[in-house]
C-alpha cells in the first residue's frame, strides 16, 4: 500500500506547490482522492497511467479539492477513454460537472457514474472482494467527508511441504487456503493450522481533509495503518480553527494517538508558513511517527 502526494497545500496553487490531491494504491486498485487544480499535470509528471484510475473520491466542494476534476474528465475524453469512471462526492457534484461538460460541448465517450453523498454517519460506498471504502464524516464550512480504505483479510498461506507430506490432492488447496480442515481417505482430520500460516494483516488508510478537530474520527479508524490528517495551522494560530473549520498539527497528532495509528501524514498547510518542518516538530510532541506530505512524495506503508 502506498500513497503518491500530488498536492498538499491549502487554498490556492503556488509556483511549486499544488492544492490537495493524492493517489492511493491498495490491493491492485488505484484510487484518486481529491482533485485540486493541476492534478492531471501532476499525474503526468509522476507517470501515473490515466487508464488505471476508475474511482475518484472528492471530500468536499471547495475549489482546492475539486477544480481539477472537469479538466481531468475532459482529457480522458480527448484520449478516447472507453473505461467507465465512478465519482464519489457530495450532493451537487453531478450538477456542477455535467453543466461544465454541457456548456463546453465536451461530452465524454465513456460512461460517468456519480455517487452523491449526503449522510452524516459513516457508510460503505465501495466494496469488492479485496477492498472496502467507507466515509468518515468531517466538520467543515461545507458538507465534507474523509474516506477510510480497508483491505479485506486475504487467504491463509499454504505450507506446501506439509500439504505434500499428507499427499493431499491439489483440488483441496483452495479450500485449505480459505481455512478449512482436510479429511483424509482413512477418516483422519488434518487441522488447517498444520497446513497453513495466517494471512498478512490487512492494511488500511484514512484520508481526513478539511475538518475542525473531531475526536470521533479516532473511534472509527482504530489501528489504522496510515492516517492522512489536515494540519492547516500551528497551535499559535489555533484561534483561527473554529472560524475556518480547520485543525492544527498538534490536533492531527492527537487524533493519530487516540486511533493508535501506525503512521501519521500531515498536509493541507496554510501558505502563511514558510517552513513546513515546524508542523512535524509540533505533531511529534504528541505522536512519534510523523511524515510530512510534499508534492511528488511517495509514501509506503508496511
Amino acid at each position: 500500500m502506498e500513497v503518491t502526494i500530488l498536492g498538499c497545500y491549502s487554498a490556492t496553487p503556488r509556483t511549486f506547490n499544488n492544492p490537495t490531491s493524492q493517489v492511493l494504491e491498495i490491493n491492485n486498485h488505484l484510487f484518486l482522492i481529491d482533485c485540486g487544480e493541476g492534478t492531471q499535470v501532476q499525474l503526468r509528471r509522476r507517470k501515473i497511467k490515466f487508464a488505471r484510475i476508475k474511482h475518484i473520491f472528492i471530500s468536499h466542494l471547495h475549489g482546492d479539492h475539486f477544480f481539477g476534476l472537469v479538466g481531468l474528465i475532459s482529457t480522458f475524453g480527448l484520449l478516447d477513454r472507453k473505461t467507465e469512471l465512478h465519482i464519489y462526492g457530495p450532493k451537487g457534484i453531478k450538477e456542477i460537472i455535467l453543466l461544465q461538460l454541457k456548456l463546453s460541448k465536451s461530452w465524454t465517450g465513456f460512461q460517468l457514474y456519480f455517487h452523491e453523498l449526503d449522510k452524516t454517519t459513516p457508510e460503505v460506498i465501495f466494496e469488492d472482494e479485496k477492498v472496502t471504502v467507507e466515509t468518515i464524516p468531517l466538520e467543515h464550512r461545507v458538507y465534507a467527508n474523509g474516506f477510510f480504505f480497508k483491505e479485506k483479510e486475504g487467504d491463509r498461506k499454504l505450507l506446501i511441504n506439509e500439504v505434500q507430506n499428507y499427499e493431499i490432492d491439489v483440488a483441496y488447496y483452495r479450500s485449505i487456503k480459505k481455512g478449512k480442515d482436510v479429511t483424509l481417505e482413512d477418516g483422519s482430520v488434518i487441522a488447517n493450522e498444520k497446513l497453513t500460516l495466517p494471512p498478512e494483516t490487512p492494511k488500511s488508510y484514512a484520508f481526513c481533509s478539511d475538518t475542525v478537530y473531531k475526536p470521533e474520527i479516532a473511534e472509527q479508524i482504530q489501528e489504522v495503518t496510515g492516517l492522512y490528517h489536515e494540519s492547516t495551522f500551528l497551535e499559535q494560530h489555533q484561534h483561527l480553527c473554529e472560524k475556518t473549520k480547520h485543525s492544527t498539527a498538534k490536533e492531527a497528532a492527537q487524533i493519530a494517538k487516540a486511533a493508535q495509528a501506525k503512521q501519521l501524514v500531515l498536509g493541507h498547510y496554510s501558505t502563511r508558513y514558510g517552513n513546513i518542518e515546524v508542523f512535524k516538530e509540533e505533531a511529534e510532541t504528541v505522536f512519534d511517527n510523523v511524515i510530512l506530505a510534499e508534492d511528488g512524495k511517495v509514501i509506503s506503508f508496511e
